[in-house]
């Protein structure tokens, strides 16, 4: 496995008392150490280009961002810049695209541990903290080398709206999501499945508060074999790990062991079929945090 890894993730800040906070790149900088120091390969992050960008979001929503450049700014009542974000944020869709491209050369899984997250970024705005969608500018690059079938599975405990809507007319990139619902950002009902040439290739697996390991273990029982039907030249994976128990931000009750489960049922599906990458987004308690990624770099 590959890690995708930098501290200059912790020079994007959020306001005190923000749940993405610059606390959250040093469980994924220790994380890093952790792995490295046990023979994991580590690298660090380019930044992501404006073609790479502008493949899944607005010419001028990206000059927008990038007009915060040098300084703080709030893009609505959750999401935050510091003077240094717009540098981070590139880095975060850059490592994105870097996981893609490494899971595709060499077979080789990859792991992006970025923040900003992305999955709730739409083509022409910012929301959920999200300022670039990290994981769609990673597929919409995998579609641009010629790959005809991307899988996004989003194991975040909220829908990736953005993600959804990017790709929502689109057959080569199928996005699967299990998330609390009813909850935020409001998307991610059932009956949420494509337009279009899309129509079909949108699943959502909506779920009620206090879901434990068990139910989330039938859900990715059916999500394997529509994966498994689709036969995804590349799995993506959408690596929130907020449906823990322990995180502030949900009401869900997934432990680090059920979390281990899902990337496994995960894996089992790219070692059928396809190489794999995954992208960081939520998870907001630091301890659960750093367990469960050590949980899933383990299976690697």
């Amino acid at each position: 496995m590959l890690l995708l890894s930098s501290s200059r993730f912790e020079e994007h800040t959020t306001p005190p008392g923000h749940p993405e906070r610059p606390e959250r790149a040093r469980v994924f900088t220790e994380a890093a150490a952790r792995w490295s120091a046990r023979g994991v390969r580590v690298a660090e992050p380019r930044a992501a280009t404006h073609d790479e960008l502008a493949r899944v979001h607005q010419d001028a929503y990206l000059a927008m961002i990038r007009s915060t450049a040098g300084r703080a700014a709030m893009l609505d009542p959750d999401t935050f810049t510091s003077p240094e974000s717009y540098e981070i944020a590139l880095l975060a869709a850059g490592a994105a695209v870097q996981a893609a491209e490494h899971a595709l050369d060499t077979s080789e899984t990859a792991f992006a541990l970025v923040r900003p997250p992305g999955h709730h970024a739409e083509r022409d705005r910012a929301m959920g903290f999200c300022l670039f969608n990290n994981v769609a500018v990673a597929a919409a690059a995998a579609v641009a080398r010629g790959v005809s079938r991307v899988a996004i599975v989003d194991i975040d405990v909220h829908h990736g709206n953005g993600t959804q809507w990017i790709f929502y007319d689109e057959p080569r990139v199928l996005y699967v999501s299990t998330h609390q619902f009813p909850f935020y950002p409001g998307t991610g009902a059932a009956d949420e499945t494509g337009t279009g040439a899309g129509q079909g290739y949108t699943m959502n697996v909506p779920l009620a508060a206090g879901a434990t390991d068990a139910v989330y273990d039938a859900a990715y029982q059916t999500i394997a074999r529509r994966l498994d039907e689709y036969a995804p030249q590349l799995l993506l994976v959408s690596a929130g790990y907020d449906a823990h128990a322990d995180d502030p931000l949900a009401s869900m009750r997934v432990s680090t062991a059920g979390y281990a489960a899902i990337v496994a049922r995960l894996k089992e599906v790219a070692d059928r079929h396809c190489p794999i990458a995954l992208v960081t987004e939520g998870g907001y308690d630091l301890d659960a945090l750093g367990g469960c990624l050590d949980a899933t770099v383990a299976l690697f």
